[in-house]
């Protein structure tokens, strides 16, 4: 199964659980700016946002269920479908984008590589990005499935679940070369309660363009 056809799949039922860490994300951009929301799935984060006071929001994401679910839910946001790979925005307009739990829906380095160069070209000199992803596990589960799906796919951490996704979780020294061209402002090791109701190691990670 294709990804974008898995999420639409789920779009009417699958809740995302991920914590998003407001406090630190506020310390760094202010009310007014304007934020992207990269992979925003149906508009959690970003109703989330609003509620705090943030106006200026737009979110994309390939998944147009996950698009029309979020319109109904959250009529107030600005929530479009993501085509081809492109952000369409224009260069260095954003203040701040945000991608929360995107690059474990993205198996490839190739693919995530386009989409940080996408968030570089939107984002103003001096805009803040914040990424919020899973890291490799060392239990037993886990490591059964990497092994599993490494021929596959050509990288430890790749893995299919039973109903069809394609996910990854990453190790540390590929995410600081993913993210090598910003200036690291803080990151931080989080554990995560999965979409299915799994543990996970996570972090989430603010730098600046």
């Amino acid at each position: 199964m294709l990804q974008k056809e898995y999420w639409d799949s789920v779009s009417p039922t699958k809740n995302f659980t991920t914590p998003f860490q407001t406090d630190e994300f506020a310390e760094h951009v202010t009310k007014d700016a304007h934020i992207a929301d990269i992979g925003c799935g149906y508009g959690r984060t970003m109703a989330g946002l609003y509620g705090m006071g943030y106006r200026s929001l737009v979110g994309f994401d390939i998944s147009s269920g996950m698009i029309e679910r979020g319109r109904a839910q959250f009529p107030f946001l600005d929530l479009r479908v993501m085509e081809e790979g492109r952000i369409d925005l224009a260069d260095g307009s954003a203040d701040a984008v945000i991608l929360f739990a995107v690059l474990t829906c993205i198996p490839g380095d190739a693919n995530q590589e386009r989409l940080i160069s996408e968030i570089r070209r939107v984002l103003k000199p001096g805009g803040i990005l914040y990424v919020n992803d899973f890291l490799l596990n060392s239990d037993a589960r886990n490591i059964e499935r990497y092994e599993k799906y490494l021929d596959r796919y050509g990288t430890y951490g790749v893995f299919e679940l039973p109903e069809g996704a394609v996910l990854r979780h990453h190790a540390e020294e590929y995410l600081r070369e993913l993210l090598r061209d910003f200036t690291q402002l803080r990151y931080e090791h989080l554990t995560f309660t999965t979409m299915n109701g799994n543990r996970s190691n996570g972090f989430y990670y603010i730098g600046r363009k």
